[in-house]
């Protein structure tokens, strides 16, 4: 994980939990990138992540502290993650050559994705699951519990909807999976590490601004859970007319932040004072920065706002654009979701490799015989 740097540490810790959950599982097989390993299995909790492999290493790492207490329980719990991360990254080998020929593909880079979860509402007790797989950055297929049948989003994929809508000792398998399982293993992954998931953390607040002509940023950093709300508002009411919400990218402490951008082109400079940044978060209270000029963090040579200089601008620049650039980079690689395992004592993952490489793989015939 990339290390961000944050202008100024101020953190509030509150006892807040946050009501929604979530455990996912994200896979990403890839062939001919560049500096970016083959084969990559990750875990999320609340999007913390919790575990690690890639076929680099070859072995699966815990990334929380708390994650020890289940290796306490279960001895067994990172060299079976690792032998089923090392299965897979050989089936899904296989994988993305089967798909190269449903698209009538040669070389070049290639990716293939699966994403598998689940989410657990802890007041109101309610569900839901997902088990998503995508190729080249496309969506490809993905499971309707309600219906409990396959939806295919390219035409390539309906070879593979019939033979797995077909299955339904397998749909059945995983809708107790995706509804009784999975939540069974966030409640315990929740309860092991509440200390930190449960916490509310508020951001640090600025404004920063590149160019006179640019927009204006409100960047909020530091803070935790990412289940937020952040916004302009003029003279009360949310504006959406030249604004540019950002997404929410990791921080190295296990934090988040985000950017929201306004363009003042066409805003009088003596209406700068009506707007407001807006940042919510649940259980805690942040207040609002109102747009001052003497507050915004410039890039454009020293100036007296606040007591910044243009180097802590041109630094902060430097990580945003940075961390962007890696957002866009895994957005383009992709993450797949991932597995069910059956064993009660292991991780959550949806099948076995060899049940992978079947669905994935149809027969060599009818690999060939799929309209393109």
């Amino acid at each position: 994980m990339m290390k961000l740097c944050v202008f100024v540490v101020l953190l509030l810790i509150h006892s807040a939990a946050p009501v929604l959950h979530s455990l996912r599982y994200f896979e990403t097989a890839s062939s001919q990138v560049p500096n970016f390993p083959e084969f990559v299995a990750v875990g999320y909790v609340n999007d913390l992540q919790i575990v690690h492999y890639d076929s680099n290493t070859q072995r699966a790492e815990l990334k929380q502290d708390w994650m020890s207490k289940v290796t306490a329980d279960d001895p067994q719990y990172l060299e079976g993650e690792t032998g089923r991360c090392m299965g897979n990254q050989q089936v899904n080998k296989v994988d993305i050559e089967t798909l190269k020929r449903r698209f009538n593909q040669t070389g070049g880079v290639h990716i293939n994705q699966w994403m598998y979860g689940c989410e657990w509402d802890d007041e109101t007790g309610e569900v839901k699951g997902y088990d998503q797989f995508g190729y080249d950055g496309d969506d490809f297929i993905s499971l309707d519990l309600q219906s409990l049948s396959y939806v295919a989003a390219k035409q390539q994929a309906f070879i593979t909807k019939m033979k797995w809508d077909n299955d339904k000792a397998d749909l059945a398998q995983r809708k107790h999976y995706y509804t009784q399982e999975c939540p069974e293993w966030l409640k315990k992954y929740v309860t092991y590490g509440q200390s930190t998931l449960k916490r509310t953390v508020l951001p640090s607040m600025s404004l920063l601004q590149k160019s006179p002509s640019s927009p204006v940023t409100c960047h909020a950093s530091g803070f935790f859970p990412n289940r937020i709300m952040m916004f302009w508002e003029k003279d009360g009411e949310e504006v959406h007319e030249g604004v540019e919400p950002g997404v929410s990218l990791p921080n190295h402490d296990g934090t988040f932040q985000r950017s929201v951008d306004l363009d003042l082109s066409s805003v009088p400079p003596a209406d700068w004072e009506k707007y407001e940044c807006v940042f919510k978060i649940s259980g805690a209270q942040v207040p609002p920065v109102k747009l001052d000029p003497k507050k915004i963090r410039t890039n454009w040579g020293r100036v007296d706002r606040g007591g910044e200089n243009a180097s802590d601008m041109t630094t902060t620049s430097i990580i945003i654009a940075v961390a962007v650039v890696a957002l866009l980079v895994l957005a383009a690689i992709g993450f797949v979701v991932i597995y069910k395992k059956k064993n009660a004592k292991c991780p959550p993952s949806s099948e076995t490799s060899s049940e992978v490489t079947e669905k994935l793989n149809p027969p060599e015939g009818e690999a060939t015989k799929i309209p393109i």
